[in-house]
């Protein structure tokens, strides 16, 4: 009990350090993992054998992961997805397997061993780069979606890999011990636990082991129609939050035991249980229930990897490893590179979809472990093939922070090549989005002209194909703002979502065109003092008109007459803007508003002000005779002056 608190400790202390670290350096929590792992494991040696068995329990973290994505993704979605993952999926296995093994049989590895060689190493890291993709929120973009549509397909192809290993074997078994040395299955003391072989089907024949794949795959698929709503039922009698999450692991658990007990992938089956459950109003409490063990298991499989890699085995062949691990890389680059552009996949997805699948991954690890037990593989190749695994993993995170140089450069080089502006109108509109769009709409139909400019190339590509003229190019620059006609245009209206740089323009807008009407959106309130001070005519916070809306609905739904929620409302509303130019002058550039104890002060009394205001109103609303009817809006922007 002992050991095991101290362990504990040892994985829980180094996690609460390294990651949160690595997080605020921009490294993401993978490689503040990663790098724990290594720390507490072949720097100090603080933990030691039980990595191996760690690892094992780990592993759960990907299944639940796979679990949750599947709950995520409803069958029709899955069957919209069959063309990436048969096609772009199946390529990048046959493709990169084909090519290692060419690779290994030139380095003169017999067919088998080649072939064992090339389907271990096509397979990519599911948990690092779902994990990474999810923290950096480009699991919803175009690369990210064919990214998760290859690493399903590899999971899926994990099944006939472990089917067909065993017809390669050439040698006597081997297996992997806890402590991570191997020793041949025929010797009586060996230790070897056979993790990843055991199966009740074994010795059976070919149709009996089929029969009962099926089967327990349509035991998942009808436990997940038939099972869970009254199962969910008889828990929600009870009463007990706790027993939600029992029975969501206990989903888990018993799902991944039938699968291995078939011989198949435990994160396929549970992945698949997902996509079962995806309708079910379950969904959400099945969520909420497994994602901190998820979270938490998965960061031990990120330790366990960097804990468990062998620096006295990588330095003794140190120069091959690297080698290795980097050639692994290059070709799944190049493979990789060439299935996106055959996909037609957009550059910055182009290179997402290449980096972030160079890497081998943690099945990997269980195959060379079946591989070794088959006797497919001698121990010296099991051992090099474990650590150009494990030193590709930890490099992963180092190559998603070199696709976001290469988006930054790319998007870099995009903006240095804007469009020639050719066109000039009374009203110029600097940024295009949701904000942007109503303002040119409204203002084209009521029939005067604008320019339109927008640093986004895919916004300004999609207004055109709905007929609305734009330019790219960004509307900061001096000589863009110059093509598009400041010099005679009469109004400028900045819809730009960088803070920073909406404040530049208005500065540099009001000191060429003193006479330049200036419409500004503000984020926040400290946005618009920032405005006002940069010389904004019309200050207009986005989100200012929809919430007085609501706040009058919701008085109207209080009890009070249309005729009084429109006074409220109207009433709050000049006295807001009177408050924001009266709190303006007091605001101090770079220093917090909480730390400003005059803007504090006077903001209080100008709140007990509208407060007094609003309850007179309400005194004579309830003597004066009853009016109905609604007005309109007013506008909520803030006047200068």
């Amino acid at each position: 009990m002992e050991s095991f608190l101290y362990q504990a400790t040892i994985y829980l202390g180094a996690a609460v350090i390294a990651v949160p670290l690595a997080a605020r350096l921009g490294l993401g929590s993978v490689l503040g993992y990663l790098v724990a792992g290594i720390i507490i494991g072949p720097v100090t040696g603080l933990v030691g054998s039980e990595t191996q068995d760690l690892q094992h329990f780990a592993e759960f973290g990907v299944v639940m992961m796979l679990f949750l994505i599947g709950l995520e993704l409803e069958p029709r979605t899955l069957w919209a997805m069959r063309t990436r993952l048969l096609g772009l999926g199946g390529l990048q296995i046959f493709i990169t397997g084909g090519v290692i093994m060419w690779v290994a049989m030139l380095a003169g590895e017999t067919t088998q061993t080649a072939l064992a060689v090339g389907m271990i190493l096509a397979l990519s890291s599911t948990a690092i780069v779902l994990q990474t993709l999810t923290e950096k929120g480009l699991v919803q973009t175009q690369g990210g979606r064919n990214v998760f549509s290859v690493l399903l397909s590899q999971d899926i192809a994990v099944i006939p890999m472990l089917a067909i290993l065993p017809l390669l074997a050439v040698r006597s078994p081997v297996l992997l011990n806890p402590d991570g040395s191997m020793s041949r299955a025929s010797d009586p003391d060996h230790h070897g636990d056979g993790h990843g072989v055991f199966s009740l089907l074994e010795g059976m024949p070919g149709w009996a082991v089929t029969l009962a794949t099926l089967a327990a795959v349509a035991l998942i698929i009808l436990a997940g129609v038939f099972l869970t709503r009254p199962v969910f039922r008889y828990i929600h009698h009870a009463r007990l939050r706790e027993m939600y999450t029992a029975l969501a692991l206990l989903m888990v658990v018993s799902i991944a035991v039938v699968m291995e007990v078939v011989g198949l992938s435990p994160a396929l089956g549970t992945f698949l249980a997902g996509v079962v459950l995806a309708n079910s109003e379950f969904r959400h409490e099945l969520e909420s229930d497994l994602e901190p063990f998820k979270g938490l298991l998965l960061g031990l499989f990120f330790i366990t990897v960097g804990a468990g890699f062998d620096f006295g085995a990588f330095f003794k062949d140190w120069g091959d490893i690297i080698g290795l691990t980097i050639l692994l890389i290059g070709i799944k680059g190049v493979i990789l590179y060439f299935l996106a552009r055959l996909w037609r996949l957009k550059p910055h997805d182009r290179w997402l979809f290449t980096l972030s699948l160079s890497q081998a991954g943690e099945f990997g690890f269980v195959l060379i472990s079946f591989a070794l037990a088959a006797g497919v593989l001698t121990p010296g190749m099991g051992q090099k093939l474990l650590l150009v695994i494990a030193l590709s993993m930890l490099i992963t995170p180092l190559l998603f922070i070199l696709y976001e140089y290469r988006a930054r450069r790319m998007k870099t080089e995009v903006e240095a090549e804007p469009d020639e502006i050719n066109e000039d109108g009374p009203v110029i509109i600097a940024g295009i989005g949701r904000f942007g769009q109503i303002v040119n709409r409204l203002v084209q139909s009521a029939g005067f002209k604008t320019v339109v400019l927008d640093a986004d190339l895919e916004t300004v590509q999609m207004m055109r194909k709905f007929g609305f003229r734009g330019f790219f190019g960004d509307p900061t620059r001096p000589d863009l703002l110059k093509a598009a006609g400041i010099a005679e245009a009469r109004v400028l209206v900045v819809a730009l979502d960088d803070k920073a740089a909406a404040v530049r323009l208005v500065s540099y807008a009001r000191k060429e065109r003193p006479d330049l009407h200036i419409v500004a959106r503000a984020r926040d309130r400290v946005h618009v003092f920032e405005l006002y001070q940069a010389g904004a005519n019309d200050i207009v916070r986005e989100l200012f008109d929809s919430s007085l809306r609501a706040g009058r609905y919701v008085l109207e739904n209080l009890g009070l007459s249309d005729y009084e929620a429109a006074q409220a409302e109207d009433m709050f509303y000049h006295h807001d803007r009177e408050n924001m130019i009266e709190l303006a002058p007091l605001w101090k550039p770079g220093v917090p508003v909480e730390q400003n104890p005059d803007y504090i002060s006077r903001a209080r009394e100008l709140n007990n002000e509208l407060e007094t205001a609003l309850a007179s109103r309400q005194q004579r609303n309830e003597k004066a005779p009853q009016r109905g009817g609604r007005r309109g809006l007013v506008s909520s922007g803030e006047k200068q002056g």
